[in-house]
């Protein structure tokens, strides 16, 4: 994948139906591949044509295999000459029809004429690599590419523009600046070195990582979203509630008790939050082999979910599957909802987990849904208050990396305080400042940037 003398090609749109579908190439032979397959609009066949393609400039005409004299498609090109492109290499786009066979024979046609087929994430791997994007903003690209909500989109274009890598770059910064500081201590101690308040820059360090990580748990829900399984015995609503939810049809509902015999995913955008979904089988004793299946997947669901919502019938006596799914998930992250307000209630519907939150509503009819909805908001961050003024670290490599640098950092300050030595403190120091390093590229191995970009899609 670190290639770079290679050109590479592939499409960078979803395969299927659609009104254009783009194949981009990047590299050095970018211009001369494009210019061996397209072909001018308004200019004969019977005599060569090579096109000197202004840079970013769109030009009208076909892709033609001059092989065989036919033409694929009919297109728009572009060559965009490095290093105003995306990879900082020359950068050529085809613009097809958006079906399958045009786009796949055109890609056939560039790799006949020299291309490679790039790898997953090549393309964003070489802005990388030629200095476009750091490794942070590398990584968000992707997070764009999958945000499922508005507040998700947001925090990774944040991430793209750098905010999270200039906050870094600043606390690295200051280390390094200790870091010189102790070295030139260590290798002159002859010399007047001027004076230096170590204690404090591991202080301000310290303070500015524990504020990026306080956001981390934020980011992650904001990023993957929050698996929320919907639990409880046969008919007592949950596929209603589903339903309700998402304010559409989407689980089919009869008073038949065991409708539902399989797990059921669907995504909710709730403020910003990507909730899936999860509905489930009604969890009970069965010696049918299907309905069986089911229930053992309606466990595991619980026992994966992050968030568990205990639906219970709350026109009816509580019952013995209520109590054991209740067990199963004490201690666990659960919202009771007690369905059925439309219906006369049973008194003891609130002795189920007594100790956590319950909402009586209506999945019938919708009422109290939008308390739900609150509680559920409120049960993922616990009350917290987001700081706006720090970046939310959204992926957990950087989380993970963040807290590596600051077991150094706190080690640093240990020796510092305790014994005051240089060399201890430096040692600390070099370890926090390469783990930085990490986030934006500086000190990243190959490996690490092949399993980074290996998780892309192929295109991008």
């Amino acid at each position: 994948m670190l290639a770079l003398e290679d050109t590479i090609v592939a499409i960078s749109t979803p395969i299927g139906e659609g009104g254009i579908g783009i194949v981009r190439l990047s590299g050095p032979q970018a211009r001369t591949i494009l210019q061996s397959v397209f072909w001018p609009a308004r200019t004969s066949r019977a005599a060569p044509a090579s096109l000197e393609f202004e840079s970013h400039r769109f030009y009208y005409g076909h892709v033609l295999d001059r092989e065989s004299n036919v033409v694929v498609d009919e297109v728009l090109a572009v060559l965009m000459c490095g290093p105003r492109t995306y990879t900082r290499q020359d950068v050529a786009e085809i613009h097809c029809h958006g079906g399958i066979v045009p786009l796949r024979r055109t890609l056939e046609l560039l790799l006949r004429c020299g291309a490679r087929l790039a790898q997953p994430g090549e393309f964003t791997l070489r802005a990388f690599l030629n200095g476009r994007v750091d490794l942070a903003q590398a990584e968000a690209v992707l997070d764009i590419v999958q945000a499922k909500t508005e507040l998700s989109l947001r925090v990774a274009m944040e991430q793209l523009g750098g905010r999270i890598s200039g906050q870094v770059q600043q606390i690295r910064g200051r280390l390094l600046e200790a870091l010189a500081h102790l070295e030139a201590s260590l290798d002159f101690p002859e010399d007047e070195i001027p004076a230096l308040d170590i204690a404090a820059l591991l202080s301000e360090a310290r303070e500015k990582i524990d504020a990026l990580l306080a956001q981390a748990d934020w980011g992650l829900v904001y990023r993957q979203g929050v698996r929320t399984a919907i639990v409880g015995r046969p008919n007592v609503g949950k596929s209603s509630l589903l339903n309700a939810l998402l304010r559409t049809s989407r689980a089919i509902v009869t008073p038949i008790p065991g409708t539902t015999r399989d797990t059921l995913e669907e995504t909710l955008n709730l403020g910003g939050i990507p909730i899936c979904l999860v509905d489930t089988a009604g969890i009970t004793e069965s010696d049918g082999l299907i309905e069986k299946l089911g229930i053992e997947r309606s466990w595991q669901a619980l026992q994966r979910a992050d968030l568990i919502l205990l639906v219970i019938d709350g026109s009816e006596p509580l019952q013995a599957q209520d109590w054991a799914i209740a067990d199963a998930a004490r201690n666990r992250s659960v919202i009771v909802v007690v369905n059925k307000l439309d219906l006369p209630a049973a008194a003891e519907a609130d002795a189920i987990l007594s100790e956590v939150r319950h909402v009586h509503l209506s999945a019938l009819t919708g009422e109290k849904l939008n308390v739900l909805e609150e509680a559920i908001v409120e049960t993922i961050f616990s009350g917290q208050v987001q700081t706006s003024d720090v970046p939310v670290i959204s992926n957990p490599r950087h989380s993970e990396i963040l807290r590596r640098a600051l077991l150094h950092v706190t080690a640093a300050q240990s020796s510092c305080e305790a014994l005051g030595a240089a060399d201890l403190v430096a040692v600390d120091l070099t370890s926090a400042v390469a783990a930085l390093g990490e986030i934006t590229g500086e000190t990243v191995g190959e490996d690490v940037l092949e399993t980074i970009f290996r998780s892309f899609c192929v295109g991008k």
